[in-house]
């Protein structure tokens, strides 16, 4: 069984930082990454990092967020600094087989107060 399950979510300052993880298990994934779903508007990328380290940003994070990945873990990481209020969102853990086959965690809800 497929699982992915987010952790480290929780209530900041403005400001402040926090640090996801993503622990997967029953298979490993050519790449992984966070996405993020606000009240009332849709899914988005926040980062992705493949299983060689190569990573891509949102624009509205880069510079202030780092993913990252420990394959012997099975691991993906998300740290945020600098955080705002419009970061708040619930983040989920997305693990890639293919550009067909892909797999979500349940999500983690992150809050910024300003």
């Amino acid at each position: 069984q497929v699982q992915l399950v987010e952790s480290g979510g929780g209530l900041v300052q403005a400001g402040g930082s926090l640090r996801l993880s993503c622990a997967a298990s029953g298979r490993t994934f050519s790449t992984m990454g966070w996405y993020r779903q606000a009240p009332g508007k849709q899914r988005e990328l926040v980062a992705t990092i493949t299983n060689g380290g190569s990573t891509n940003y949102a624009d509205s994070v880069r510079g202030r967020f780092t993913i990252s990945r420990d394959n012997d873990k099975n691991t993906v990481y998300l740290q945020m600094n600098s955080l705002k209020p419009e970061d708040t969102a619930v983040y989920y853990c997305k693990g890639s087989v293919s550009l067909a086959l892909a797999y979500w965690g349940r999500g983690t809800q992150v809050t910024v107060s300003s």
